[in-house]
């Protein structure tokens, strides 16, 4: 008996590159996020999490019509209470899976983006969408709550009162308007989410691991200080990279006008 296919599927061209691709592949339900996807999604971002060479993830679909539509209601509409409540923390680890990757986390949106797959463009660090995006958090249509971060993720990138227009009329919001809201960090031309969220991620995989792995520690752990906890944040960040080798091959370089060369399994675990 063969295996099922897999849902998440993880591409690396070459195959120790330091950028890689995840892609939700479940396009005859448009992605919707089952259970099997969910602890697949897991057990993808937790292998790339606590591999050194990693330097970029970008998270896209094998679908042009969908990143996803969000959680799998058919599946949901068997389950009882109970089975939701205890199913609940298979959902929440897929989503905290892709917000606690070390390395940045570039979302390449094509078509509907709703509910948990909205959610799942938001737990990346940035968000480049095509033509023909769509986004949403409809969960309160049908008597549920934006369980996957959407309540905090999207009022922390776009403010309060933009994301209470967007949750609490479950309203889909276009490319146009999700780029003006602060949704969308970067438009692509038709079909080009991927290719131009590629490129962003290789061009953040030419700076210092280290560096950027830092950097992304010193603005999550430091988002909800109060200012001055933030900068003592920075500095405690600073300071471990200072005395990392790559700072010694960083700052080289840059005298001997020269790409630098980071080796891997240099980057720490932050």
């Amino acid at each position: 008996m063969s295996a099922p296919a897999a849902m998440v599927v993880l591409r690396r061209e070459p195959a120790d590159g330091p950028v890689v691709e995840v892609t939700l592949d479940r396009p005859q339900a448009l992605n919707a996020i089952c259970t099997d996807m969910a602890r697949e999604l897991t057990a993808t971002m937790a292998r790339l999490a606590h591999d050194a060479t990693v330097r970029a993830v970008v998270l896209t679909s094998s679908s042009a019509r969908a990143f996803s539509v969000g959680a799998d209601l058919k599946e949901r509409s068997s389950m009882s209470t109970d089975e939701l409540l205890a199913h609940r923390e298979v959902s929440r680890a897929a989503y905290a899976s892709v917000l606690d990757l070390p390395v940045p986390a570039i979302a390449a949106v094509a078509g509907y983006a709703l509910g948990g797959g909205f959610e799942l463009a938001l737990s990346c660090d940035l968000v480049v969408a095509s033509a023909g995006a769509v986004f949403a958090l409809p969960e309160v249509r049908v008597g549920l709550v934006p369980g996957g971060g959407g309540t905090q993720l999207l009022t922390r990138r776009v403010g309060w009162s933009r994301a209470a227009g967007m949750v609490f009329s479950a309203r889909r919001v276009g490319l146009e308007e999700a780029s003006r809201l602060g949704v969308v960090d970067e438009v692509a031309a038709p079909g080009e989410a991927r290719r131009v969220a590629l490129q962003r991620a290789w061009g953040i995989s030419e700076n210092s691991p280290a560096a950027v792995r830092y950097a992304k520690a010193a603005m999550r752990d430091g988002a909800d200080l109060g200012l001055e906890q933030a900068l003592e944040c920075e500095d405690d960040y600073w300071r471990r990279a200072v005395v990392h080798d790559q700072r010694v091959e960083g700052i080289a370089a840059f005298n001997e006008k020269r790409h630098p060369s980071w080796h891997p399994g240099e980057a720490p675990s932050v």
